[in-house]
């Protein structure tokens, strides 16, 4: 996902009037490290994390997508770490790996803790994994020192199959099922081989019907509430020294399939002013995406479904991506016959993003339209902005702030409030009951790449962090 140097400016200055001189970007450390867990919660965690990172359906770098062999076998492990831990666990139909604790109450709202097992091409090894391991290690502390079933309440870690959408180019498939928004049509999406998400989930012994899936949606009445680890994926914690940050929302998103089709034709007989050409076209469309997405309000109109307040929103917060593009028949010689384009667009305002979308689209047809060639936009996801549960958003700040003093010895300044420009599995978990979500400084801010890098103690702080929360519900 992306990082989320566009809310910078606006909070910076917030989050340096809250952090004194003395708060070291490397946290000093007062407690024993066997009363502080370091065994369980900095050192066995990050061998895991190096440990997952290594399961890879590709050589030389990490990719792990949906239903991939090294997908399952991610799973297995992941699930024999939460047997270790002490939890139930199973594999439902949507290949969501669970492991369940039930406490004093099983008949009590359960917590629900989660992130996502899969990643992107050539990825890091601690996005998605570090919140997965992160709350299996605090849970097997707990078991350790025989306090687990002391839980007030059911506690569920569920590491879910798909949230990056790599594959199926459609996010959060595994915690959309959970939540009950995915729907049944979700099943026949296919991927570039034609396999779709039911067959990828045959081949694998998992058959899902139209029944089984409205079977994995959980009961809202159930659910006490759902938390979320995750690395920043952004530069805002380090630059300002903390380990830990909780987040206040997430940016809502819409990604779009654009498909470009002309005349194919030869690269030396077809003048130049007859061609109809789709890859010049898409070059237009992408620079139109890049004017319109860094000066909004160039673009948008002063009315009633776009105010002042919207256009400035956009200006602090909206990001758009062309990440992907393929051409047919893709061959020098040779007038290509169709180009397809992905656009990933983001903002913390859904009217203002809906904004953009209308003027986007509007603009691409005229372009088409003036170049003589055909345009099909298709939007393949939309998710809209997550404001989190206030409570539980004290809550985790609290665990963060009592993580730190236990590892410093000190009394911390106040732990940092971001917002979130990347989506995560709590958005599509917000549809099913409140969230809240703890960030984890990452080295310079760098994700979805092999040179991301959390330090072992600010896993070791993100694990005292889940522990103090669970704390809590004991």
């Amino acid at each position: 996902m992306i990082t989320h140097l566009q809310f910078l400016l606006c909070i910076l200055p917030i989050l340096l009037a809250t952090t004194s001189a003395t708060t070291a970007s490397a946290v000093m450390f007062s407690g024993s490290e066997e009363d502080l867990y370091a065994e369980i919660l900095r050192d066995e965690a990050v061998a895991r994390l190096n440990q997952l990172g290594k399961v890879s359906d590709a050589d030389g770098y990490l990719e792990r997508t949906f239903m991939s062999p090294a997908s399952v076998r991610a799973s297995n492990l992941i699930r024999s770490w939460m047997e270790d831990a002490g939890l139930t666990t199973w594999v439902d139909h949507m290949g969501n790996v669970h492991g369940r604790v039930e406490g004093l109450n099983a008949g009590a709202e359960a917590l629900l803790i989660g992130s996502h097992l899969d990643t992107v091409v050539d990825a890091g090894i601690f996005d998605g994994s570090l919140g997965i391991i992160s709350a299996i290690s605090a849970l097997k502390v707990l078991k350790s020192n025989g306090t687990l079933t002391n839980l007030k309440r059911p506690v569920e870690v569920i590491a879910f199959s798909d949230e990056e959408g790599v594959r199926f180019q459609s996010t959060f498939l595994g915690s959309a099922a959970v939540a009950g928004i995915l729907p049944v049509s979700g099943l026949q999406i296919s991927d570039k081989s034609g396999v779709n998400v039911q067959d990828a989930l045959k081949e694998n012994s998992i058959a899902i019907t139209e029944e089984s899936l409205f079977q994995l949606k959980y009961d809202p009445r159930t659910v006490w509430g759902y938390i979320e680890v995750h690395i920043e994926q952004g530069p805002v914690l380090e630059w300002v020294g903390f380990p830990l940050g909780v987040v206040k929302g997430i940016a809502g998103q819409t990604r779009l399939k654009v498909t470009v089709r002309g005349s194919q034709g030869h690269a030396g007989t077809v003048p130049m002013s007859l061609r109809q050409d789709p890859m010049a076209a898409a070059a237009e469309l992408i620079v139109l995406v890049e004017s319109i997405c860094k000066n909004p309000k160039d673009f948008l109109s002063y009315d009633g479904h776009c105010d002042g307040s919207t256009v400035e929103s956009l200006s602090n917060s909206l990001v758009c991506t062309v990440g992907e593009i393929s051409t047919w028949p893709s061959a020098s010689n040779v007038i290509p016959g169709q180009v397809t384009f992905t656009v990933d667009l983001r903002a913390m305002d859904d009217m203002g993003r809906e904004a953009i979308l209308y003027t986007l689209s509007n603009r691409m047809y005229e372009i088409c339209e003036r170049r003589s060639v055909s345009c099909i936009i298709e939007r393949k996801h939309d998710a809209n902005a997550v404001i989190c549960d206030s409570e539980l958003t004290s809550q985790l700040k609290f665990a963060a702030n009592a993580a730190l003093k236990r590892m410093t010895g000190e009394i911390q300044d106040e732990v940092p409030i971001l917002m979130s420009g990347a989506g995560h599995d709590a958005m599509a978990m917000s549809h099913l009951t409140k969230v809240g979500m703890l960030f984890v400084r990452c080295r310079g801010g760098v994700s979805h790449s092999p040179a991301e890098h959390v330090l072992d103690d600010d896993v070791w702080a993100a694990g005292l962090a889940i522990l103090a929360f669970l704390g809590t519900h004991m």
